[in-house]
């Protein structure tokens, strides 16, 4: 076994987004090559419903998979596809965009905790795949408790047991609680990049400390280290190969080359978007 080092850390900044959701911005622009797969992280922590109400109206994506976890609060999911479906404390939901898709989110409650990822699609996917979202409610998602905490299975693998799964590029996605002074050692894929973000509270990986709100590159290994200090922490792990292909970014489009962001941009123009209405 060879302990993960910490080689890169990005701590979130407030911005806004949507009809003016207030968020802490993680992993953007700058970040992409670096931390590929992963190519945006949003988080959002916030007990005043005035910051998230107006939420994220319909809005075109090609590209990429998004995935939405909340710890708390609510979130309902509309698609162009004919799907609404509302996830709340513990659940997520899983967008893959693909060839195109338009899509809106839209907060509810008294809190909310959480975060969004994008997860970038490989090259001969981008294209092919077909629109699709799909919600993975609590009964989904596995529960492993361990001496000072639990940790809840999102998506992939853990020892041996399986989640849900994209269809498209695997990622192991865990949901990790932790008591004060626990730590926990995970086994992860050596090939893959691997990152943790503190959803709440601070940690310590290999030595290194990470605060809250901040996204941790672990590399060099096939097994990472989490521990909590005094007080009580959430943090998400994930960890997915790599796509080492060019990227493309122009919004909420993610290709691998600018003639294909044009292509993008004219079908946007002309009403053509949607290229696939199946859901697989």
């Amino acid at each position: 076994m060879k302990i993960r080092k910490v080689i890169e850390k990005v701590q979130g900044f407030n911005a806004q987004d949507g009809a003016g959701v207030k968020l802490v911005r993680v992993l953007g622009h700058d970040n992409v090559y670096d931390f590929d797969p992963f190519l945006m992280l949003d988080s959002f922590d916030s007990n005043n419903p005035s910051d998230y109400v107006k939420g994220f109206p319909t809005h075109p994506h090609r590209g990429i998979e998004t995935v939405s976890f909340l710890a708390k609060g609510k979130m309902t999911h509309g698609d162009h596809l004919g799907t609404k479906q509302t996830i709340s404390d513990g659940e997520a939901q899983w967008l893959t965009a693909g060839s195109g898709a338009f899509h809106s989110e839209m907060p509810a409650g008294d809190s909310l905790l959480g975060l969004q990822l994008w997860l970038n699609l490989p090259k001969d996917a981008k294209m092919k795949a077909a629109p699709a979202y799909h919600g993975i409610t609590r009964n989904e998602i596995q529960e492993f408790p361990f001496e000072g905490g639990k940790l809840r299975l999102i998506t992939g693998d853990y020892q041996g047991h399986k989640g849900w799964q994209g269809k498209y590029l695997p990622l192991d996605y865990y949901d990790i609680h932790l008591e004060p002074n626990a730590s926990i050692t995970l086994d992860v894929k050596a090939t893959n990049t691997v990152m943790i973000f503190t959803l709440k509270g601070e940690v310590v990986s290999n030595g290194t400390q990470v605060k809250e709100k901040t996204a941790a590159r672990l590399v060099e290994g096939d097994a990472v280290t989490i521990e909590a200090g005094n007080s009580p922490v959430e943090v998400m792990l994930m960890s997915a190969p790599p796509t080492e292909e060019p990227i493309a970014w122009y919004g909420p489009i993610v290709m691998n080359s600018e003639s294909e962001i044009r292509t993008a941009i004219n079908d946007l123009n002309h009403g053509t978007f949607i290229k696939q209405k199946t859901v697989y």
